[in-house]
């Protein structure tokens, strides 16, 4: 198996996201041992943010950092314990709404497409918008 990183570049849909963790110094924390959980969004996701919103923040990367550490979570925390919670403390320090009321799991307002992508220091669910923290 992989860690966090090699997965997701791996995975293919995942290259800003890779992009920008390689940009805020991330690479070594996410390939560390864990183990983390991430919500990762896609890349249809960051392409959702107005125009021009990557570029800014990967130029500013104390943002950048704030904004990437928002979807990780200390542990693995699978599906089956995710839709058992009602928020998250993420590694940015501020808490995730989560939501599994109506079938799907909902983080804030992203909708889980793809839950429990094994690494072999944690889990990533695969999320459709970019979490921007308060």
């Amino acid at each position: 198996m992989a860690d966090i990183v090699d997965t997701a570049v791996n995975a293919g849909s995942f290259s800003t996201l890779v992009a920008a963790v390689k940009a805020a110094n991330l690479v070594d924390t996410l390939k560390g041992a864990g183990p983390f959980t991430v919500f990762a969004p896609t890349d249809e996701a960051f392409a959702k943010l107005p125009e021009g919103t990557v570029d800014a923040l990967l130029k500013d990367i104390p943002k950048l950092k704030k904004i990437l550490t928002y979807h990780v979570v200390s542990g693995k925390v699978m599906a089956a314990d995710v839709v058992k919670l009602k928020s998250a403390t993420t590694v940015e320090g501020s808490d995730v709404k989560i939501d599994a009321s109506n079938g799907g799991v909902k983080v804030n307002d992203a909708k889980v497409s793809t839950a429990d992508v094994a690494a072999d220091n944690g889990v990533i669910h695969i999320i459709d918008t970019v979490l921007i923290p308060a």
